[in-house]
């Protein structure tokens, strides 16, 4: 399983047309996206304002090493992230069916390869400054934030979902170049099931087998 985003123009927009088809619906087992267009909430855009670039400032930072940098950004996802909704969400109509032994296994390695994904996609922003332009909320505790990451090299535009309220928020996806991550990452894990014949474990020993080769 890659963990880069498809490469090919079909693949992208099929992604972009699937994000926004199923942006309608809601959490659990469904798909996010866009769904109101209520006015915006300050406080969401304050907290991926602060924590965003806290992200891209750690993967700036030529002093730390990547041993170091690699730590310190997992436990930032674990801080900022919302792991085990993510975790539920990947598995499609598969977070049903799961067993308990099964879905602390899927937990455990999802959290490693949540992590690797965020740091290799984000990584490509280091150096970066990001400003938040806005933000929409599809239903009150339920914000996505638009942003603009600029670079030596382009501008790209990066959202970020986040759920909760006040000054508790917590991100459930980011959006880069019009492609969500863990809707890509449904499309991947659900697809990688249903080819086994229903079986789980199967996912779940491909990602363990990336987690043992860092691919």
């Amino acid at each position: 399983m890659s963990r880069n985003l498809p490469q090919s123009q079909n693949r992208r927009d099929l992604l972009v047309r699937l994000g926004l088809a199923v942006g309608l619906a809601g959490l659990g087992t469904q798909a996010w996206g866009q769904a109101g267009a209520q006015r915006g909430d300050p406080q969401a855009e304050q907290f991926v304002a602060i924590e965003a670039q806290k992200v891209l400032t750690l993967l700036a930072d030529r002093n730390v090493t990547a041993a170091r940098k690699s730590a310190v950004f997992a436990s930032l996802v674990d801080e900022i992230a919302d792991v085990p909704k993510i975790s539920n969400f990947v598995l499609g109509k598969y977070a049903r069916t799961i067993t308990p032994p099964q879905r602390a296994a899927f937990t455990s390695v999802f959290r490693t390869y949540l992590q690797s994904v965020y740091q290799s996609r984000i990584t490509q922003f280091q150096g970066d400054t990001l400003k938040v332009s806005g933000s929409t909320v599809r239903v009150p505790g339920d914000v996505v934030v638009s942003s603009v990451v600029t670079g030596r090299r382009d501008t790209v535009p990066v959202a970020w979902r986040v759920l909760g309220g006040g000054s508790a928020w917590k991100l459930v996806d980011v959006q880069i170049s019009g492609v969500w991550l863990a809707i890509t990452q449904r499309q991947d894990f659900v697809a990688t099931i249903d080819n086994a014949g229903g079986n789980i474990d199967v996912l779940i020993a491909q990602l363990q087998r990336n987690a043992r080769s860092g691919g």
